[in-house]
């Protein structure tokens, strides 16, 4: 058993639909829902943008806080840092460090971001680019004093972004804040099912801890069964479906064989909470 069992953090991101169906709602409702289940961690989504009032910020901060449940976020999923156009990449460093800092009044402190969609241009070109204004973002997370933050590039789905395992490493190098969110889903559709044994999950954290020690143990995590076509993901499941993988008892086998303790958060679709309960459990026994 890893010596990290009491370090590691499991929870969803978003509200399961059963949370809904007991009459909940607000993000302040959410704490207490996961405490009771003896879940520790929760992701707050600001994909479609960040609406949220400094009162509404707060009263989340307090509430997760009394239930001592750790919070993440997600940012803006139209952030591209491939894009050629200034006022766009200005845009997206804009995206990302106001997601930073509501998360801040939220009392977390872990942000995912998807890094960029690929166009016409070779993989090569996108890439380059995307380092390329990746160094604004640091500069620009200098520039606001957000330094007591992790922001974590996201692996992947679909083929046509930027986000293979072996391309969130190389970004994760270039700053001491950047640590990979490792979308296990999407790498086993991104792949097409490769994801198939205990030591598949075994070979991609002994790669994070061969490539970024510093950072593999404490890397965030997204784990859910993600159905995928040709072009790599198509669609969240949950842990019913028996047709697409990756199967949770193997990540969690695997989890088992490392000392490391990274935030695992669930997000299948409407069971989020319930399957994130699951890997839990069995990560306990």
């Amino acid at each position: 058993m890893s010596k990290a069992i009491n370090k590691i953090k499991f929870g969803p991101a978003g509200n399961s639909a059963s949370f809904y169906a007991e009459g909940l709602k607000g993000t302040e409702n959410t704490a207490a829902w996961l405490k009771l289940r003896g879940l520790t961690a929760f992701e707050y989504s600001f994909g479609h943008g960040i609406n949220m009032g400094e009162a509404k910020a707060k009263a989340i901060r307090k509430a997760f806080f009394d239930c001592g449940i750790e919070i993440s976020a997600h940012a803006p999923y139209y952030i591209n840092f491939a894009n050629e156009s200034e006022e766009e990449i200005n845009n997206s460093c804009r995206y990302l460090t106001d997601s930073i800092e509501k998360l801040i009044t939220m009392g977390g402190k872990r942000v995912v971001f998807h890094t960029a969609a690929m166009g016409k241009e070779t993989r090569a070109e996108v890439f380059n680019r995307t380092l390329k204004n990746l160094e604004i973002l640091i500069k620009r997370l200098d520039e606001k004093n957000l330094n007591d933050v992790y922001v974590c590039p996201e692996t992947m789905g679909r083929i046509s972004q930027i986000g293979s395992l072996e391309e969130i490493i190389e970004i994760c190098k270039m700053d001491r804040r950047f640590i990979p969110c490792i979308d296990f889903g999407h790498i086993n559709s991104r792949e097409k099912g490769c994801l198939n044994s205990v030591r598949d999950f075994n070979n991609i954290i002994e790669k994070l801890l061969k490539e970024i020690p510093d950072k593999a143990g404490i890397f965030h995590a997204h784990f859910s069964k993600i159905q995928y076509g040709p072009q790599g993901e198509i669609r969240h499941l949950n842990f019913d479906d028996t047709k697409y993988g990756p199967n949770p008892d193997y990540f969690i086998e695997a989890l088992k064989n490392f000392d490391i303790s990274p935030y695992v958060i669930c997000e299948s679709k409407e069971t989020q909470g319930e399957d994130a309960l699951y890997m839990k459990t069995l990560y306990e026994l």
